[in-house]
């Protein structure tokens, strides 16, 4: 059940752990926000599963976005050209909130947060060589919580990490740039690997030629990531050019069915980034075990975090067999991340 208390402690961790180093603005209003009772009872009205600190910061930047004029704006990178001091801001956020407590509320009874992080297919990139580089047949990709799909055209960006050669499609609108630490580099195909179908699925597919869903998958990428934004725009720019099939549902669910539908020369890729947090610890496990049961029947490859922990992680069955290998650690918005392979693991 959720309680001030529950809220505030999440507020703190969000503070703490997701905004340090990346939002000094959301990281200075989340720890004023946990000590705010107003504030935290505007928060409760968020619905069940969803992160609450982004939907909260959606839902303001949203308003911001469609033109609510009030001097919080000028706190926000992405509204003016020279924000505000951040430390300054609590003022005017807390005032932005009371005067537009109803719309708030409305926004956090009826979004979902269902960010588009397109950076983060930079730790997939790898992922789906690993694979490919296994079983040798094109792949056939399902993803859990895809929103508008942008993920699943991972193979039409192309990537630089480290200031390396650039990998993937060459010529590509959109170069996603990430930093590669540690000691293991990861084994990366020159161009993308085959792929047979794309489908994804979500409980609220986002449509991105719609205005309002388009503008509100905006208003979820944090106000200071101007880069992000550019990277969004430029990766949804491919959505009309390269359809994907989009399934309104639940992922858990329909996943059995619809992976009987996949061709047999394929290999079933199935995965998801940083939306098994907003699942049950039943729904977790029992997307584990139809996974596994999948497994059973023909060779099928999972890529996944925010079940055990943030780490990401590839479950593989290859003849029956079942291999579990935790494969990186990452930043949350794909900034850089750790190989955790080696190279043994290359073939």
């Amino acid at each position: 059940m959720l309680t001030r208390e529950v809220v505030s402690h999440l507020f703190v961790n969000f503070s703490e752990k997701e905004c340090k180093n990346s939002s000094k603005l959301y990281e200075f209003l989340s720890l004023k926000i946990a000590k705010d009772i107003e504030l935290l009872e505007i928060s409760l009205n968020s619905r069940n599963g969803q992160p609450i600190p982004n939907l909260l910061f959606g839902a303001v930047h949203y308003l911001l976005l469609k033109g609510k004029d009030h001097k919080l704006k000028e706190y926000y990178p992405s509204m003016v050209v020279e924000a505000k001091a951040y430390n300054e801001s609590f003022d005017s956020f807390k005032d932005f909130c009371l005067e537009h407590k109803n719309e708030l509320i409305r926004i956090l009874q009826t979004k979902l947060v269902q960010t588009n992080e397109v950076r983060r297919c930079a730790y997939l990139y790898p992922a789906f060589s690993f694979i490919y580089e296994k079983t040798k047949k094109p792949l056939a990709l399902i993803e859990i919580g895809t929103s508008a799909g942008l993920q699943l055209l991972w193979d039409k960006y192309s990537y630089s990490y480290n200031a390396d050669e650039v990998v993937g499609d060459k010529h590509s609108k959109l170069t996603i740039t990430s930093e590669v630490m540690g000691d293991n580099t990861p084994f990366l195909y020159p161009t993308p690997p085959p792929i047979s179908n794309r489908i994804g699925i979500d409980l609220n597919i986002v449509d991105l030629n719609d205005q309002e869903e388009y503008v509100w998958l905006k208003s979820l990428i944090w106000t200071e990531h101007k880069e992000r934004l550019e990277m969004f725009e430029r990766a949804a720019s491919y959505v009309k050019d390269y359809p994907v099939q989009l399934i309104e549902g639940d992922g858990v669910a329909l996943l059995s069915e619809i992976v009987e539908n996949v061709p047999v020369d394929s290999t079933i890729c199935i995965f998801h980034t940083h939306v098994a947090n907003q699942m049950s610890l039943e729904t977790r496990n029992s997307l584990l075990t139809i996974v596994e049961s999948i497994g059973m029947k023909r060779d099928v490859f999972h890529v996944y975090n925010n079940i055990q922990d943030r780490n990401l992680h590839l479950d593989y069955y290859l003849d029956g067999i079942e291999y579990k290998q935790t494969i990186a650690e990452t930043d949350g918005h794909g900034r850089w991340f750790k190989w955790l392979l080696g190279t043994e693991m290359h073939v």
